[in-house]
């Protein structure tokens, strides 16, 4: 008779349900975060478990890794895509386990895409260089506004790169100013060196890799971006379809119609939001470098908006990409704007 297991996981526990072919409870316990204790767990039910059903929450990694090396077949649940019955009055975390159990024996599970553990922690890095670059962003943008607050005049960006303490004490003359600006530039220097030594970690791992070489073929994709394309698609026979693709890559309207009028959206955060960044970056620098995306994007624009036009580029950048990891083909512009 076969089992089903439902854990429903948080910070410091994870609940855990198994039932059998008649939903009956079989075992259910609230379990420490330690992989012995779970593994023990789980142990004389072993030879009977179908599958486990894991919640996909933040640090979900160590849990599944632990599973798949014990030989479970491991589902990772969406929790967005995930709607329990209206009208329950009481929930806690034995009823979401046990229904997690039950969504997987019954073969209705919104599952979640688990990553492979070898490519994990190069994409991560990657996520890392991005939070980075946003930290590095914003506080040039404070010493900027600091320089204009004492000064009036405000500096540009290739001025900012070529700045040091010297030159910014002749600006600020006021100590506590100096002192503070000065720590937001020895800031955004350490930052740089962190972006630019993960950028070369990055680039000797997947460096030779059938994938990246092929997405910096397109205008407008460069190293970063095919990068980001590459590690964040993963293995892109996941992805049915080119439009599915596309819309995991946030590349699509979400909206709800009816008899020609909007009724509502949907949820517009479903998908990847590091490759809607990608996408949305690569149809920028295509409009500016690529005569036929901006002959494509102005007739867009004449169309509908600049928004709406510059998310068709992105799309059609999307779906030719995902063409191009596939069958493993360079871009060819005639085929995508003719």
């Amino acid at each position: 008779m076969g089992l089903y297991v439902g854990m429903d996981l948080h910070s410091n526990n994870c609940y855990t349900g198994i039932i059998d072919e008649e939903e009956k409870q079989q075992f259910s316990r609230k379990l420490p975060n330690d992989k012995t204790k779970i593994t023990l767990a789980l142990a004389p039910y072993r030879n009977q478990i179908v599958g486990v059903a894991v919640e996909s929450t933040y640090n979900w990694y160590w849990l599944v890794d632990v599973l798949m090396e014990e030989g479970y077949k491991v589902h990772l649940a969406n929790p967005a895509a995930m709607k329990q019955y209206e009208g329950i009055k009481y929930l806690n975390d034995k009823h979401d386990a046990f229904w997690l159990a039950r969504m997987l024996k019954l073969g209705i599970l919104p599952e979640g895409y688990i990553y492979p553990r070898a490519s994990r922690g190069t994409r991560d890095l990657l996520r890392q260089r991005s939070r980075f670059v946003v930290q590095k962003t914003s506080l040039k943008h404070t010493l900027q506004q600091v320089v204009c607050n004492q000064t009036g005049v405000t500096l540009s960006n290739n001025t900012l790169n070529e700045m040091d303490a010297e030159k910014l004490f002749d600006i600020l003359k006021d100590e506590d100013v100096f002192f503070s600006a000065k720590s937001m530039l020895e800031t955004i220097r350490f930052l740089e060196e962190r972006i630019k030594a993960i950028e070369t970690r990055i680039v000797g791992q997947i460096k030779g890799g059938p994938i990246y070489p092929v997405l910096t073929s397109v205008p407008g994709i460069g190293p970063i971006l095919g990068m980001t394309i590459a590690l964040e698609t993963g293995p892109v026979a996941r992805f049915a379809s080119a439009g599915q693709f596309a819309s995991y890559a946030r590349c699509v309207p979400s909206a709800y119609w009816s008899n020609g009028k909007q009724k509502g959206r949907g949820n517009v955060k479903n998908g990847n939001k590091y490759l809607s960044w990608a996408f949305a970056e690569a149809a920028t620098f295509c409009i500016r470098y690529c005569n036929e995306a901006k002959v494509f994007y102005q007739r867009k624009c004449a169309k509908t908006n600049q928004p709406s036009a510059y998310r068709a580029v992105a799309n059609k950048l999307a779906k030719a990409c995902y063409f191009m990891m596939k069958e493993k083909k360079e871009f060819h512009v005639e085929r995508l704007f003719s």
